[in-house]
This record gives C-alpha cells, structure tokens and sequence, in this order.
C-alpha cells in the first residue's frame, strides 16, 4: 500500500521526496535515503553470479538491482543493502542443509537432464548485516563521478535501540520495503531476506529480515512477541556507527 504523506509534515521536517521510475527516495537532515527496484535476474546475469560466487545454486528469485541506500552527504557515509553481498555471506557461512522431515520428499531438485543432490544450505541464510564504504563525488571532465575512500567504523557499545521514540507518533514522511532474493523451498516453505526503512522527522529506523518459514505455522511468527518466546537467542551484537565531521 503506498503512503500518503502530508506535504506539511515534509514542509516542517525540511524534506523532500523524489520518485524517478524504479527509484524513490527522501532527502533529510544531510541525508540521502533512496531505494531502488527492479526485476529479477535474466539468465545469464545468473550465470555470471553462480561464476563468481563459485556455485551452481541461487535463490529463484535474485533481484540483483535492488538495493537500499542510505547515504550521510556531508562525511561521505554510505549504508547498502543488495543481494550480491548477500549471497556471499550465505556462501562464506557454509552451513550444512537443514534436516526437516519434509526433507526426505525433496532430497533431490530436478533441473533439465540431472539431479542435483541438495547438500548445500538451501535456505540461503546469510550473515549479511548490510555493506557500507566512505563515498566521496568527484568531477572528472565535467562528469561526477563517486570514488570509496574508506570503510565505515562500527564500535561495540551498550547503547540500544530507543523503543520508545519509535514507538512515538511522529508521521513517517517515507518508508519503503525493498526484496533482495526469495525461494519457496520446493513449495515446502518461504527463504526471503527483505530490508525495510521508514524516516521521520527526528530518525529513522531500517531493518533487515531473513524470512525461513514453514507454510504451516508462519503466521504464528509473524509477531515479533511470539518469536521471542519461541525461538532462542543465538547471538546478540550491539554496535553504533562512529561518523567523522
């Protein structure tokens, strides 16, 4: 459903909001917040992927020009999501295939002369937590051109997430939900890794979700209570992102 934005809230918050095809965005505060749609990967960009990734096996939707960026103008700081990056999470993670009874069924996924045993993590988890550089704008011969300098520094910290100013009734003057990949695991459940974003006019809040769900019970999970009482907690970081003046 598309948000309906009240071009006072913009006026008051000193945004503006932009829409160029597969692109939208919102400029605030100093920073550039844009996301980017498109569809899925032709053949043989899959085939360049499964190249450089060193594998034969990609989710059956890879949106590979999708991607969210959230960019700090004045120091350069740029914060992206895509698929690629990804994906070599999942494929430096190596996890063994997860052992599910419905497993037995699906031992085997055909493809075109062959069978392909399914001894690879074939839910696509990945570690992947976004990527992010210092990017600076040059002008070269007339034309801008972005250059990385650097990588942005993260330091551990005590400080978290404060829940109750997002829980505040401030209006949101963007929000967007971008796919990277999905895979309905043979029809015997759902692998999505979404990341979604909503700006307003004193913060704003992105998360990224890794979606491995069964069909059956999926709904049961939808609300983050739930999960919290039924799944444990493996690891747990908390980090803040240090930017220079």
């Amino acid at each position: 459903m598309e948000l309906e934005v009240d071009e006072n809230d913009l006026n008051a918050a000193g945004a503006e909001v932009f829409a160029n095809g597969g692109r939208k965005g919102i400029r605030i505060h100093g920073w550039l917040i844009e996301s980017r749609t498109n569809s899925i990967l032709n053949s043989s960009t899959v085939q360049e992927w499964e190249k450089k990734l060193e594998t034969s096996h990609l989710p059956e939707m890879v949106f590979g020009e999708n991607t969210l960026i959230l960019k700090h103008l004045n120091s350069g700081t740029k914060i992206h999501f895509k698929a690629f990056d990804a994906l070599c999470g999942w494929k430096q993670e190596a996890l063994p295939p997860v052992e599910v009874p419905a497993a037995a069924k699906w031992k085997f996924r055909s493809k075109p002369f062959e069978e392909v045993i399914l001894d690879y993590d074939y839910t696509f988890t990945t570690p992947y937590c976004g990527s992010g550089a210092i990017e600076i704008e040059k002008e070269l011969n007339g034309t801008k051109i972005s250059e990385e300098t650097g990588n942005l520094h993260w330091e551990d910290c005590k400080e978290e997430i404060d829940l109750v100013a997002l829980a505040s009734k401030e209006p949101i003057l963007f929000y967007d939900e971008v796919v990277l990949y999905e895979d309905e695991l043979a029809d015997n459940g759902v692998s999505l890794l979404t990341v979604k974003v909503r700006v307003m006019p004193s913060s704003w809040f992105l998360l990224l979700q890794f979606w491995n769900g069964h069909p059956f019970d999926s709904a049961a999970y939808n609300d983050p209570s739930i999960i919290s009482q039924k799944l444990p907690v493996v690891k747990r970081t908390t980090q803040k992102l240090v930017i220079s003046s």
